[in-house]
């Protein structure tokens, strides 16, 4: 039998304070119901002695102190998850929002988790194709990898997220693959623009949406990756399905966490965010992977925009430490037009050499990838001497490796945002792109994989 209490002393803002509670925990549910059996819900922020300091998911508005009753729930929140999820919109707390009917759940799970035991976990090998060539190429993304997509204000990563996860499949067609979607605090127009794209395209029969408006409550926003890696840990764990999580934007579930530290007054750490912003975006980030004996994996694609365009920010500098990678959009790219503008040089993938080669991808991968990343570094090195000195002031190979450079982002990095490349394709690009080298520069290709793919009509 739950216990009621009517004992609420204030209410300031979304903050509840309650009085006189016995055996309540930290995070745990709250249900709220008004004298008119209206229920609102809240969540267990901070326990001091025998009172709760209790965080309200929607507005305090309106709420009579003196009559309502607080009862708590003895668990944290919880999603009922079920198969049926696919294909379903959801909001930020996991209830339906396309209009459809409520989900019959297979099971509760808790949205914090379970830690991963570090000796289950399975190495990330597998490839997974995103359709986009700087990124299946160049920094190619494993299965059970955490790979974010580091952004900045303005700049085309929404678009990105839609195509990648429209495009993302596994090469063995038998099996499942998933993509779960959370939007973490965005516009009711970036809303309506992945809904939209989703179901335009098909991609909305595979997926799983979680949409947390701008105007929703910041407590809710921190629930959102929460509630869709926990879909995630459904589909994979428990159903044996390969599940692509795409959360954006990671910066906007960082300022609901330092809204939510400001309102516990909390001592503040770099730029105001909490001294345990490393800990929570790990407690995220870890729950990918694979785990030895289970089919199922889960991939991460966080993607954050840095304010400011500064890498050094706290959030892509601590998301940088805990992930495998990041992919790097450019401003410069994108005003040149280069369609994703994807800055190659910078982006890393570092378990990319594990999801590439014969049997993965193709034997000529590894190979292409560090010719086309030596090549093109020079050629920007050339282009950069060219602005200076002047065209005249180059050699002849460096105009060579110049015009490589340009050739590179026009036909290997913008490819648009409709345009879904194999990996063969790609490297097929690749190929074209090296054979405006001379065979001679090909320092970093086996003579093998020359004689078999560099087209003999443009030799050297």
């Amino acid at each position: 039998m739950r216990k009621e209490y009517k004992s609420i002393r204030e209410v300031v803002g979304p903050l509840m304070l309650v009085d006189h509670v016995e055996g309540v925990k930290y995070d745990e549910l709250v249900d709220i119901v008004q004298a008119d059996g209206e229920h609102r819900v809240g969540k267990v922020l901070e326990i001091n002695g025998d009172s709760a300091l209790v965080q309200l998911y929607e507005s305090s508005q309106g709420l009579k102190i003196a009559t309502s009753k607080v009862s708590f729930l003895g668990h944290g929140i919880e999603l009922g998850v079920s198969r049926d999820m696919l294909g379903r919109v959801f909001d930020g707390m996991g209830r339906p929002k396309d209009g459809g009917a409520a989900i019959i759940p297979d099971k509760k799970m808790d949205i914090n988790g379970s830690p991963m035991n570090p000796v289950a976990r399975d190495y990330p090998a597998e490839f997974i194709q995103t359709g986009i060539s700087a990124i299946d190429g160049l920094n190619t993304l494993v299965r059970g990898q955490k790979l974010p997509v580091f952004s900045g204000s303005g700049l085309p990563h929404a678009q990105l997220a839609a195509q990648i996860a429209r495009q993302a499949k596994v090469l063995d067609d038998s099996e499942d693959f998933a993509v779960v979607f959370a939007a973490i605090g965005i516009t009711f127009e970036e809303a309506d623009y992945f809904i939209k794209d989703f179901r335009k395209t098909g991609a909305i029969e595979r997926a799983v949406l979680f949409m947390n408006y701008a105007n929703d409550p910041a407590v809710e926003r921190i629930s959102t990756p929460r509630m869709a890696i926990t879909c995630a840990e459904y589909l994979a764990y428990e159903l044996g399905m390969h599940v692509l999580v795409i959360m954006t934007d990671i910066t906007n579930y960082a300022e609901a966490l330092r809204e939510v530290s400001a309102a516990r007054k909390e001592v503040p750490g770099r730029r105001g965010y909490p001294g345990y912003l490393y800990t929570d975006l790990a407690s995220l980030y870890e729950r990918a992977g694979r785990i030895r004996g289970k089919k199922g994996s889960i991939t991460q694609i966080p993607i954050l925009s840095m304010p400011e365009d500064d890498k050094t920010h706290p959030i892509p500098d601590l998301t940088g430490y805990i992930t495998e990678g990041q992919i790097i959009l450019s401003r410069d790219l994108y005003q040149r037009g280069i369609r994703p503008p994807i800055d190659v040089l910078p982006s890393l993938s570092r378990l990319k050499d594990k999801g590439i080669g014969e049997g993965k991808t193709r034997a000529d991968h590894a190979d292409t990838m560090n010719q086309l990343f030596a090549a093109y570094a020079r050629g920007k090195d050339a282009k950069e001497l060219a602005v200076i000195l002047g065209e005249a002031a180059l050699s002849d190979i460096d105009k060579i490796y110049a015009k490589f450079a340009t050739a590179f982002e026009e036909r290997y990095v913008s490819q648009g945002y409709t345009t879904n490349r194999s990996i063969e394709e790609t490297l097929t690009v690749g190929w074209e792109l090296l054979s405006l080298l001379p065979k001679s520069e090909l320092k970093r290709v086996k003579d093998r994989f020359i004689d078999a793919y560099y087209p003999e009509d443009k030799e050297g």
